[in-house]
C-alpha cells in the first residue's frame, strides 16, 4: 500500500504475540490439576505473521471484531508490548490513546499529570508551559485542573488524556477506542480535532467499531482476523472485507 514517494512512519514486519494463560485460579486447583497432570499453564497466539508498511500522512483503520487483535498491534506499536517475533519500527513523535488514563498518577494533580504525561510523550518543559492553557481549555477540566485525578471521574481521566496526546508535536497518533467516551459535544470535539491532523498529513492509526467515524478520517483500512491479516486496502473495501470476516 505505500506510494514510492512516501516515507514510512511505520513498519510492522512478521510480528508475532504469544501470550501465556494460566488455567488454574488458586493453590488448590493448581494441585488438582498438578496430581491429574493437566495443562498449568496454556498460549494464546494473539497476532500471527502480521505484516504491514504505514507511510508519511496516512491515516489507516485496524479493524476487526472483537479479540481478533487489534489492541495488541497497537500496544506493539506503541512500544506498551514487544513482539515475540518480527520487528516493529517507528519514525518520529509517537503519542498513543490506547488505555486512557494509564499513565497517570492518582496522587497527582491535574496539572502535574499534564507535565508528567506530556515529558513521557517526549516534550521539554517549554513546550508543555506554551500549550498548558490550550490543552486545560480543551479537556474542559477548568477548576479542577489542581485536584488530585483519583477523585476524576472516567470521563475527565479522558478529557485531559486527550488533551495531553493531541496537543503533543507527535507526528503519529494511536487511537483506541477512546472517541466512544465522553459526552456526544467532546466526541465532536475529538473528532473535528483528529481531522485537523489528518489534514496536517500527520500519520494516524485508529482502532474504532464506529465505521462511519472511520470512513470520515480514513484513506485505509487493515482487517484483522484471529490474529492474522484478512485485508489490507482502501477504506470502503476494508469495511466490506470486515462484514465478510464475520462469516
Amino acid at each position: 500500500m505505500l506510494k514510492t514517494s512516501e516515507q514510512p512512519r511505520i513498519i510492522v514486519n512478521d510480528v508475532s504475540k504469544r501470550f501465556r494463560l494460566r488455567t488454574t485460579q488458586s493453590l488448590k486447583e493448581l494441585f488438582i490439576a498438578w496430581t491429574k497432570r493437566k495443562k498449568l499453564v496454556d498460549s494464546f497466539d494473539a497476532l500471527d505473521s502480521i505484516d504491514f508498511v504505514v507511510g508519511e500522512g496516512e491515516s489507516v483503520a485496524l479493524m476487526g471484531y472483537n479479540g481478533s487483535g487489534k489492541s495488541t498491534l497497537l500496544k506493539l506499536i506503541s512500544g506498551v508490548l514487544r513482539p515475540d517475533a518480527g520487528k516493529v519500527l517507528t519514525r518520529g513523535r509517537v503519542a498513543g490513546l490506547i488505555e486512557v488514563g494509564a499513565g497517570f498518577h492518582p496522587d497527582l494533580s491535574g496539572r502535574e499529570n499534564v507535565y508528567l504525561n506530556a515529558a513521557i510523550l517526549g516534550m521539554s518543559k517549554a513546550e508543555i508551559d506554551a500549550r498548558f492553557d490550550e490543552i486545560v481549555e480543551f479537556s474542559e477540566i477548568g477548576e479542577f485542573i489542581d485536584t488530585e485525578v483519583k477523585h476524576y471521574s472516567s470521563g475527565m481521566f479522558v478529557r485531559l488524556a486527550f488533551a495531553v496526546a493531541i496537543h503533543t508535536e507527535l507526528d503519529i497518533l494511536l487511537v483506541d477506542e477512546v472517541l466512544a467516551v465522553g459526552d456526544a459535544p467532546f466526541r465532536d470535539k475529538c473528532k473535528k480535532k483528529i481531522r485537523e491532523l489528518v489534514e496536517q498529513q500527520k500519520t494516524m492509526i485508529v482502532v474504532s467499531h464506529d465505521l462511519p467515524m472511520l470512513k470520515a478520517l480514513c484513506t485505509r483500512g487493515i482487517v484483522i482476523k484471529r490474529g492474522k491479516a484478512f485485508f489490507d486496502g482502501p477504506i470502503d473495501e476494508a469495511i466490506e472485507a470486515l462484514k465478510a470476516s464475520k462469516r
